[in-house]
């Protein structure tokens, strides 16, 4: 058994963290993390994240 595929969906996370810091305040960080997670929530089953986004 291996987690390679969560391990692949988190990357995209994981990269954009360092983005993080320069964030005007702590509120938008947060919501940069909520969108990433919704984003490759959406990937991972595979939907279209776009659509996906508008319908939430």
């Amino acid at each position: 058994m291996d987690n390679n595929c969560s391990e692949r969906s988190m990357k995209p996370f994981v990269i954009g963290r360092k983005n993080w810091l320069f964030s005007q305040t702590p509120l938008s960080a947060q919501a940069t993390a909520i969108i990433y997670s919704i984003i490759e929530t959406a990937k991972e089953n595979q939907w279209d994240p776009f659509p996906y986004l508008i319908f939430i």
